[in-house]
């Protein structure tokens, strides 16, 4: 199959989809009697990408896979067909996303005791019910609370592709007093640098979660699209 058509098949079908697919399942769009490889998709999905390059919509890869997006230059004139105002956080909740995500995995109460007051059970039930937050196991303590931990629609939703994509703490300028009060080995110089040590809790061995905290500025959907779901062809989580 020419390289043109493969390119016309995968653009079509990153369109017509309401979530992000992967290569594999881009790949597995083509017979084997059709004869498209892995690479085959692959360099075509790298010619998408720079096709798009001067164009109103982008082709990102995030965590679950690819998507067409909103350019980040046109973004706020698009944004201007919602006529519901976006969803307004508060202080607090972010601050306690932001903790989960560094963090991560941790536990209710020492996100509480980080931010010295109580973190409302709504609240909690807020990032839940927006996918981006999920248990990830319990703490090896009495009362075995749970540990909570980013997931990969999280990763979706703030354009990453991985947990290591963070930005430094140093970089977000709403934890100015929180910032002090993470006690990393490492100078914040890189995300690498920041990530947290390993914390050993029964069953959070093969479940570990996603992060971002950076701007979803330039995350729109194109109007015919909804928010990214997890890929169906893996159950794994990103380390």
């Amino acid at each position: 199959m020419e390289t043109i058509q493969i390119q016309r098949i995968l653009e079509a079908a990153l369109l017509a989809s309401a979530e992000p697919l992967s290569s594999t399942r881009l790949a597995g769009l083509f017979t084997e009697d059709e004869g498209v490889t892995a690479a085959d998709v692959a360099r075509a999905l790298e010619a998408l990408h720079t096709d798009t390059g001067a164009r109103g919509v982008v082709l990102a890869e995030v965590a679950s896979g690819y998507r067409y997006q909103v350019a980040g230059d046109v973004h706020a004139w698009v944004a201007r067909l919602n006529a519901e105002r976006p969803t307004r956080y508060s202080r607090a909740l972010l601050e306690t996303l932001s903790l989960i995500a560094y963090r991560q995995p941790i536990t209710r109460g020492e996100i509480e005791q980080i931010r010295g007051v109580v973190v409302s059970s709504n609240m909690i039930r807020t990032l839940e019910e927006r996918e981006w937050i999920r248990i990830v196991g319990h703490r090896d303590v009495a009362g075995r609370p749970a540990l909570y931990g980013t997931t990969r629609q999280f990763l979706d939703y703030f354009n990453l592709k991985a947990l290591e994509d963070l930005p430094p703490l140093a970089e977000i300028r709403d934890l100015e007093e929180l910032a002090p009060q993470f006690e990393f080995e490492a100078a914040p110089d890189s995300a690498v640098n920041i990530l947290p040590a390993p914390v050993e809790a029964a069953g959070t061995a093969d479940a570990t979660s996603d992060f971002s905290a950076a701007s979803a500025a330039t995350h729109l959907p194109l109007p015919d699209a909804t928010a990214p779901a997890p890929d169906p062809d893996s159950k794994e989580h990103l380390a």
